[in-house]
């Protein structure tokens, strides 16, 4: 009775197999998601101490696909608006691939008559969105996680079945003989972590012959293989060593994404204020022109009631064609830095879109209490008598007073850096990958040992033999070999160069962090100068703006009584236009810095839908104490 449990057991644990791996394309893919997704959400509690959300799937309503069809801008092809656009070839695997879910772009609400106005906020996260470049960081996240469960498969339990079914006719005798035969296999196999190899099989055999009095016969086998290394390859730290550079690989490619997202948010940020920049600069230039023009006009006047000469009409007209030449190139410019910044999230060239210039107004109010304090600083300073003229000038260096949160101990902010970078975490653990190299280079220097068992047990059965008697497994009557294999370290040459190799890589490894550890000091350092730099700036062009605007209202009213020549008035009106924007320069220079000098110090936080959180310098000072 328990030998017919066992035959009815079998071929119903091959059907489960089978079923099992009978997956659809769809079925497959959601699994590797599965796994992977679970893998990354894992490392990142691992080596973030949080985990964000994380998909590279991409929704059908992107931002860059609306504006195409919406604003009906040119395309070449269905590829430019997402797969699913795609028309399908033959064979395709997947009907519903790829999915369509929704993203928060679909919010994002198009004017019909107007161009689409965005945030820098809004900026941010359409990038994270939209960019390809983000995309692919995501997707090399992904894919490194792929990596690593295959080498976890190498690890595992791994189950095989196969049925085949064989239908034989034989007339080359004196009677023409039919049969068939059926066998089903199912067989295991594990890699141990100290390097045993594991196999073991179990087969059913159902022959029949359907002439000469229609005999069957059961036929049933197993055996079993087990492979030891004992020398070269044996030892946990060798066989595994695949699977912990996979586990660290991913690690380093999450390192690399949240290294990514930082430098992305802060590139970001700089081509939106480069581009409000540059609309100031028209803006400015627009304003120019027009004092250009009515300086123009107001010369013609004069010098037809013969109170101007001729010349300082040409002059005065000369600079309104300069300054219609210098809107219309500002217009360029701004044009083109703002094509540049919509490739940069992603966003079609050519689509109609907006920065909020209330931006750079609130930049302005955040450090509006600097330069007011500086101008006041300033004016009570020119109130005061300056001493002689042939009096000693001290030249007093830029002053720490007010400087800003950022402007730190030099060696702190190395420090700091020293401790948050990602990059230099992932550098320095190169290190202890290449020594790992080195170890297993090393081992395969030496001798291989192998030990390898197998046991068979049952008989097969086939046409040939159907007339037989069902087989048996019996464990006390089986086979059984063992087998010895040495192979001697007398050629080793690759393996040789492979070692010579390991030991120039991880000087090499060495050396990159010690590059990477000069970088970082060169950057903070220079990043810290920068801030002090972008400081100073503002102040002096901040003065410089109330000078200049001075100076104009002054020239106009001198102008007026017959005082100067049209030239100064010019002068004093190119002046304004210069300092205007070089104070637009300065404030976001200065701000551009805070963030650079975050994100250098690895301290500026980017989230999954791509927006900052910034470092608060006091968090620190308040936990020394």
């Amino acid at each position: 009775m328990r030998y017919r449990k066992v035959l009815v057991s079998i071929p119903l644990l091959m059907l489960l197999l089978i079923q099992d791996g009978c997956r659809t394309p769809s079925e497959h893919r959601e699994n590797a998601d599965t796994v992977s997704y679970g893998i990354i959400k894992k490392k990142q509690e691992d080596s973030l101490g949080k985990s964000d959300a994380f998909s590279i799937d991409r929704p059908g309503d992107l931002l860059r696909r609306r504006l195409l069809e919406e604003q009906d801008l040119p395309f070449s092809s269905d590829a430019s608006l997402g797969t699913d656009m795609l028309l399908p070839v033959d064979h395709w695997p997947e009907q519903d691939y790829p999915p369509l879910p929704s993203s928060a772009d679909a919010d994002v609400a198009l004017p019909t008559d107007q161009p689409l106005k965005i945030t820098l906020v809004d900026a941010l996260q359409i990038g994270a969105r939209n960019s390809p470049s983000y995309q692919s960081s995501k997707e090399d996240v992904f894919r490194s996680a792929l990596s690593l469960d295959l080498e976890r498969d190498a690890f595992r339990s791994v189950f095989t079945s196969q049925v085949e079914h064989l239908a034989e006719v034989d007339d080359t005798g004196d009677h023409t003989v039919t049969g068939t035969e059926t066998t089903a296999t199912a067989g295991v196999s594990k890699t141990f972590e100290n390097g045993i190899d594991l196999t073991a099989g179990l087969a059913v055999d159902l022959a029949n012959l359907l002439t000469q009095g229609s005999a069957s016969s059961l036929g049933l086998t197993a055996d079993a293989t087990v492979s030891i290394p004992l020398l070269r390859g044996a030892g946990k730290h060798i066989v595994t060593e695949p699977l912990i550079q996979a586990e660290r690989d991913i690690v380093y490619a999450i390192y690399e994404f949240e290294r990514f997202k930082r430098t992305f948010a802060v590139d970001i940020a700089t081509d939106y204020f480069a581009v409000l920049r540059q609309m100031d600069e028209v803006t400015n230039a627009r304003e120019n022109y027009t004092s250009s023009i009515a300086s123009a006009r107001w010369s013609r006047r004069r010098a037809e009631a013969g109170r101007l000469r001729e010349i300082e009409v040409d002059q005065a007209v000369q600079r309104e064609l300069s300054a219609r030449n210098n809107w219309i190139s500002s217009q360029a410019r701004f044009e083109n830095r703002l094509d540049t910044f919509k490739n940069a999230i992603g966003l079609p060239t050519d689509a109609r879109i907006e920065l909020d210039r209330s931006e750079l107004d609130l930049l302005r109010a955040n450090i509006e209490e600097i330069i007011d304090a500086f101008l006041e600083k300033a004016q009570s300073e020119r109130s005061e008598e300056s001493g002689p003229a042939d009096g000693e000038v001290v030249i007093e260096p830029p002053s720490a007073e007010d400087a800003g949160a950022f402007e730190m101990d030099e060696t702190r902010a190395i420090q700091l850096a020293f401790d948050n970078r990602l990059d230099m975490r992932v550098t320095i653990g190169s290190v202890y990958d290449a020594q790992r190299w080195v170890v297993v280079a090393a081992d395969a220097l030496g001798a291989e040992l192998t030990l390898l068992g197998s046991a068979a047990y049952g008989e097969g059965r086939s046409i040939g033999t159907a007339d037989q008697e069902n087989a048996d497994l019996k464990l006390s009557e089986g086979w059984y070999s063992a087998l010895i294999s040495l192979d001697l370290p007398i050629e080793r040459t690759s393996e040789r160069n492979s070692y010579r190799n390991s030991l120039i890589e991880l000087e090499r490894t060495v050396r990159n962090v010690q590059t990477l550890e000069e970088q970082i000091k060169l950057s903070i350092r220079s990043q810290l100068r920068t801030l002090l730099e972008s400081r100073e700036a503002l102040k002096i062009q901040a003065q410089s703006v109330a000078v200049a605007e001075k100076r104009v209202r002054s020239s106009t009213v001198f102008l007026e009584a017959g005082r100067i020549e049209i030239r100064d008035l010019l002068d004093a009106q190119d002046a304004l236009l210069q300092a205007q924007n070089s104070l637009t320069a300065a404030i976001i220079n200065y701000r551009i810095a805070e963030l650079e000098i975050q994100r250098d110090m690895g301290l500026l936080e980017v989230d999954e839908k791509g927006l900052w959180r910034e470092f608060n310098p006091e968090d620190i000072d308040h936990d020394s104490e």
